[in-house]
């Protein structure tokens, strides 16, 4: 017995010097894991903010470079317009109506003649010609719109093809001084602008360049996609966003590549808002070439680290699961499997405290086999330990709260807590016993139980040993009326539930 003891007591330094070990590596690992981690998230975040800078001012460059064209041919528009409804305009000449209607428009190699159309959408002013072709623009949708709608101001069209190009149309209502609607003044902007402006950038392969209409409709893209000029992405989260938002980014997806990007526009207030797209890859892809070698490196320590740590904790597992078993074994009855004495002592006391402090009732069921001495000594030990398994069996069958504790008192004796269980509740489940018990005996009647009841509201005061005592006279009283049977306690002793 000395030698165990000795032994004991030498491998308890070891079991500690070995989670110290553990805690301390790992501690390490954590400690420059953290500091490298740190270091590269401020790298990673520097990089992300360097692309976004970039963006901002490519898609400001892109943005102003746009809204200048755009404000220079409406402010054509607008004179046009205002010149239409002027008194001074009615009787004058072919060439001077040219005149004095467009001596003021914007001219570009990219901008499309100015023409204007009569209420009912018939062409009667072309910038480029004296004599204009018969047009009817009646079923254009930016004569529509100015003709069903007096405040639309500046309207840009999805794209078309417009006067043999592929352009964006530009246009404004002429109204009368009495609010009467007179016409449309209309002007494109051909395609041949936006790759020009494309052109001169110099962008990365992924890179996507897009121009929005208000309604979210797909002005131009870069790179250039046709079945993607004119759908409408209003319903993109992210293009929604840009579209009500004066300025921002967001991470998202493209409607074609499914590659994640950052995304960036600078003014969302604009007539035509531009949406910068740069895939994350190419942002991180020098931050991720640093991360990698670092990362190798600590993951290497890591799986070290991990690979002891899993040794020592599968060894502290088995030691632990031993302890479970050996706690389940010390508490567990080992003929009929249900909880020993000891366990339900400090199971009463846990639940009467609790009952105490919730003010909830707790209620005990006190079984005794009946006859069963008789019995043991006619048939043997044996025998008589089957009697007492399959009492058990009809006991556990009967409790299935997680909060019940069902355990074998002593002997031929069985205990039952039931936490907040009223009387009629704890009597319903002591004849339960009580019947499956007599059922499983059947026509042979090897043996019944009798059964106890007590359910009471404990308090601070009051002690559970109280509780434990009226179900024992319940249980003698059901003896004495002749056994199986059950009885419930009435002591006015006790704070008896009603």
């Amino acid at each position: 017995m000395g030698f165990g003891r000795r032994k004991d007591t030498a491998s308890r330094p070891w079991r500690l010097s070995a989670k110290l070990l553990i805690v301390s590596s790992v501690v390490t690992i954590l400690g420059f894991s953290a500091i490298c981690t740190s270091v590269m998230l401020d790298m990673r975040h520097s990089e992300e903010e360097l692309a976004r800078q970039t963006l901002e001012n490519l898609a400001s460059g892109i943005d102003s470079d746009i809204s200048r064209n755009v404000e220079l041919f409406d402010l054509s528009l607008r004179a046009v317009a205002n010149n239409m409804v002027a008194p001074e305009l009615n009787g004058v000449s072919k060439p001077l109506r040219q005149l004095i209607l467009f001596d003021q428009a914007a001219t570009a190699k990219h901008f499309g003649a100015i023409q204007v159309f009569d209420s009912t959408g018939k062409l009667i002013v072309d910038a480029s010609t004296l004599d204009p072709l018969p047009e009817d623009r009646s079923g254009e949708e930016y004569f529509q719109v100015h003709r069903d709608q007096a405040d639309v101001g500046l309207f840009i069209s999805r794209p078309m093809l417009h006067r043999g190009a592929y352009a964006i149309v530009l246009s404004r209502r002429i109204t009368g001084e009495d609010g009467r609607f007179l016409g449309v003044v209309a002007g494109s902007i051909r395609f041949s602008y936006f790759h020009d402006l494309f052109g001169r950038l110099r962008l990365g392969a992924d890179d996507i360049i897009t121009v929005f209409r208000r309604d979210g409709t797909v002005i131009m893209r870069m790179p250039f996609d046709l079945d993607l000029i004119g759908k409408n992405l209003g319903d993109v989260p992210g293009v929604r966003r840009a579209l009500s938002e004066p300025n921002g980014s967001y991470s998202g997806t493209g409607s074609i590549s499914h590659s994640p990007r950052l995304y960036v526009w600078r003014d969302g207030t604009r007539p035509l808002v531009v949406l910068v797209g740069k895939p994350w890859a190419d942002i991180y892809r020098l931050w991720r070439m640093e991360a990698t070698r670092i990362g190798a490196i600590m993951g290497a320590l890591a799986v070290f680290v991990l690979g002891v740590s899993l040794f020592l904790a599968r060894e502290v597992d088995r030691r632990a699961a031993a302890e479970e078993k050996l706690e389940e074994l010390a508490t567990t009855d080992a003929l009929t499997g249900l909880r020993n004495r000891r366990k339900f002592d400090a199971s009463i006391e846990d639940e009467w405290r609790r009952a105490a402090r919730q003010k909830r009732p707790l209620a005990l069921l006190m079984i005794d086999a009946d006859h069963f001495k008789t019995f043991n000594d006619t048939f043997g030990h044996q025998a008589g330990d089957e009697v007492l398994i399959g009492i058990a069996i009809c006991i556990s069958d009967s409790v299935h709260r997680a909060g019940d504790c069902a355990a074998r008192y002593g002997g031929e004796e069985f205990a039952v807590l039931l936490p907040d269980s009223s009387p009629a509740q704890a009597f319903a489940v002591a004849e339960t016993i009580r019947l499956k018990v007599e059922q499983w005996c059947g026509e042979t009647a090897i043996t019944t139980v009798s059964i106890g009841v007590a359910s009471v509201l404990p308090d601070a005061n009051s002690e559970w040993t109280a509780m434990v005592n009226a179900a024992d006279r319940a249980l003698y009283a059901a003896k004495a009326d002749g056994r199986n049977r059950t009885v419930l306690a009435h002591n006015p002793k006790l704070s008896l539930v009603a």
